[in-house]
């Protein structure tokens, strides 16, 4: 995702700030100097446990705080509901190195208040070497701290690589797509005009989601009518082990069969299928069967897993059959799949503005005319529930 350039007066006047809160004093100072690479972050306190934050941000003007998960006398994982109650409205990031236990408490953190996660790499000099670790740090600071806003279309038609082919599909399933029909603006809306949605009834669910999505998908697939008994196919925007844990947590949410995809895996109705983190994830028909593909092309919008490869080969399979939700996150991922999917003659609905923790994917839908919904994330599982009966959005 482009940044916006700001003036060095501008933020001088009115920088991004920022606590960092690690054990390691080294990883304290070079996190501090990623962030202060950029002219519009500034890091107002560097402390080294959950204590001593928590005495900090009392003296503090604190947007956002990157927040380790191990360190002594308070770690991360108690201190984040109290720096939430001592400054209302603050930003939380956790760090930590992806091992399957700090996955399990990223994802409890999100659960407590925490706004996002990034996994830093094992060792210091990997922070200091690594530049998506740079980038991406950046990024979600400037993201939650609204800093950064989303490009407009024509600045994404130019970032999206385009795919070397779109998909086609076969005749039989080829249906024309609904035309544009202007509706009015959802609640809190920039400029959505909505469209019909596809005359097919849906065969498969597919989703995108990033900032904000583990919590959504736990709140929609949990509240899914048991009616609802189609495969759901999901790329959410995470690192390794981190979708193992999310699978798992989606299966107790929703009570259905939810694992990481598999290559060569069988899709079956009612069960769903996570991305794993790393690797694209696609469907393709192998005979009378639908089967996982997993592969680790160069990532698509800064993402792999991406949502746009995930989309164009579902709508390669499935045609017109294809309802597909776009939920919280950051970025554009999704948008040019989604593309694909309504000129196949299939339906895209999204989370509206008010309930996402960044209105990045779901308002790159949304306001590119491509949605037939855009409805708040406590009533996308009707929304849902009525589309696939065929009673309409």
């Amino acid at each position: 995702m482009a940044l916006a350039p700001t003036s060095n007066a501008s933020a001088e006047e009115n920088p991004i700030r920022v606590m960092v809160v690690d054990d390691s004093a080294i990883v304290r100072g070079l996190i501090t100097r990623i962030l202060e690479s950029d002219a519009e972050i500034k890091v107002v306190s560097s402390v080294g446990d959950g204590l001593m934050a928590l005495n900090a941000i009392t003296r503090h003007e604190v947007d956002v705080i990157v927040l380790d998960i191990e360190m002594p006398r308070m770690d991360g994982l108690t201190a984040l509901p109290k720096l939430i109650e001592a400054r209302p409205g603050v930003k939380v990031v956790m760090a930590s190195t992806l091992t399957r236990r700090n996955a399990e408490i990223s994802m409890k953190a999100l659960d407590l208040g925490a706004s996002d996660y990034i996994p830093k790499p094992t060792t210091s000099g990997g922070i200091h070497s690594g530049d998506e670790f740079k980038r991406e740090l950046i990024e979600k600071v400037r993201v939650l701290a609204n800093r950064a806003p989303e490009p407009k279309a024509a600045d994404v038609a130019a970032a999206s690589p385009a795919p070397a082919a779109r998909p086609a599909v076969a005749p039989r399933e080829a249906r024309p797509a609904a035309p544009a029909a202007a509706a009015p603006q959802a609640a809190g809306g920039k400029g959505i005009t909505l469209r019909q949605r596809g005359a097919a009834r849906p065969e498969v669910i597919a989703v995108g989601s990033s900032t904000g999505g583990p919590q959504a998908l736990q709140r929609v697939l949990g509240n899914l009518p048991d009616a609802v008994g189609l495969p759901i196919v999901i790329t959410q925007h995470m690192p390794a082990t981190f979708t193992t844990i999310l699978a798992e947590h989606i299966a107790r949410a929703s009570g259905r069969s939810a694992k990481e995809a598999e290559e060569g895996g069988i899709i079956q109705p009612g069960h769903i299928y996570v991305a794993p983190g790393d690797y694209h994830m696609c469907l393709e028909r192998d005979g009378s069967n639908i089967v996982v593909r997993l592969n680790q092309d160069p990532p698509e919008n800064f993402c792999r897993p991406a949502v746009d490869v995930m989309l164009r080969s579902v709508s390669k399979v499935y045609g017109a059959n294809v309802l597909v939700m776009i939920l919280t996150g950051m970025g554009h991922d999704g948008l040019a799949g989604s593309q694909v999917i309504v000129e196949n003659g299939g339906t895209i609905i999204a989370q509206d503005e008010e309930s996402s923790v960044v209105w990045g994917m779901p308002g790159a839908v949304a306001t590119n005319g491509v949605c037939s919904a855009v409805l708040p994330v406590g009533d996308l599982p009707n929304c849902i529930a009525n589309i696939v009966k065929g009673a309409g959005a």
